[in-house]
């Protein structure tokens, strides 16, 4: 049996009495470690490799676990391992590209208690939360909430209100965030070097569970959430100078096929100027659904060019098929 977290290791976590009673004994039998496997040829393999970690969190009695996406997203093999060393192959069931989770489901056999999904978006600044993550090393550690706000990711991804904690925990993605009553209440995305905006305050971005729970039966149903798909470019960006920086262009994407390059300032869509990245995609996505024509103003050197985006659903692009 994998050696767990003490419960002597929330001695110097939350002031919440109701956080301090939590017993992360029994909270990480809920939480499992995911290896995936991805095909090479996969979109994400270029960036996010074909071989990857991560953790999951049941949450019912038939075994769907919750993570984020990435881990998971393009996966043609999923092995889910509990906390006492058994290990399962699981499914893949959905992902949802707006919020960033994915869905998946173990196989016969799997056995755990689930963890109840709780209310996110009463979460605020200073709450003493707990982060159980598996892998390698399973850890139960205590956050406190620094922030919440918008994050823009610069690969065309805009969470509305998301959970910002510290201090950074390396372990972050798919790890569970529990408030004090041992609910759920988001899912670990990413490590940042900014936790609070303007600061250089190290600390982990997590997924409200507020944005999955409206969504929650399109994904079991229909393995992606049933509503317009967003216009998607297949652009990395990057704020530079008050313009956005191309770093990156996705292979036999939209942009490229328009001709992008990194290097190009995108500085205008749709006619408007945009005050950053998140604005940007607000704009980006207000001129319709996906294959809309996008017109971008680029500055390419000192010259500025007009550029149209036959735009595309993201979702075309991925390699989703279910596993068995």
């Amino acid at each position: 049996m994998l050696a767990l977290p003490a419960a002597p290791a929330l001695a110097q976590a939350p002031r919440d009495p109701a956080a301090q009673s939590l017993d992360p004994q029994r909270l990480v039998q809920a939480v499992v470690s995911i290896t995936a496997a991805i095909l090479p040829d996969a979109q994400s393999a270029r960036t996010l490799g074909t071989e990857r970690e991560g953790t999951g969190v049941v949450i019912d009695g038939s075994g769907l676990i919750v993570t984020v996406g990435y881990t998971v997203m393009e996966a043609f093999q999923i092995q889910v391992t509990t906390a006492e060393g058994k290990s399962y192959p699981a499914e893949f069931v959905a992902y949802d590209i707006v919020s960033g989770l994915g869905l998946l489901r173990a196989g016969p056999g799997f056995s755990a208690p689930a963890l109840r999904i709780g209310e996110s978006r009463p979460v605020g600044e200073g709450d003493s939360l707990l982060v159980i993550s598996g892998g390698q090393r399973w850890t139960a550690r205590p956050v406190r909430v620094v922030s919440r706000r918008e994050f823009a990711g610069y690969w065309e991804y805009l969470l509305a209100d998301a959970i910002f904690t510290v201090p950074p925990l390396p372990a972050f993605n798919g790890a569970a965030l529990i408030d004090g009553k041992g609910r759920l209440v988001g899912i670990g995305s990413l490590i940042v070097s900014s936790a609070v905006e303007g600061r250089g305050m190290p600390g982990n971005m997590f997924i409200p569970t507020s944005a999955l729970m409206p969504v929650l039966s399109d994904l079991l149903a229909y393995g992606k959430r049933q509503e317009p798909p967003r216009p998607w470019l297949g652009v990395t960006l990057r704020e530079e100078r008050g313009l956005l920086l191309v770093e990156r262009v996705t292979p036999d994407s939209p942009a490229e096929t328009a001709g992008l390059r990194p290097g190009d300032f995108i500085v205008g869509v749709g006619g408007q100027r945009f005050s950053g990245l998140a604005d940007f995609y607000r704009k980006l996505w207000s001129l319709g659904p996906a294959g809309v024509a996008v017109p971008l103003e680029l500055m390419r050197g000192a010259r500025l060019q007009p550029v149209t985006v036959p735009s595309a659903d993201r979702m075309r692009f991925l390699k989703l098929n279910p596993t068995f």
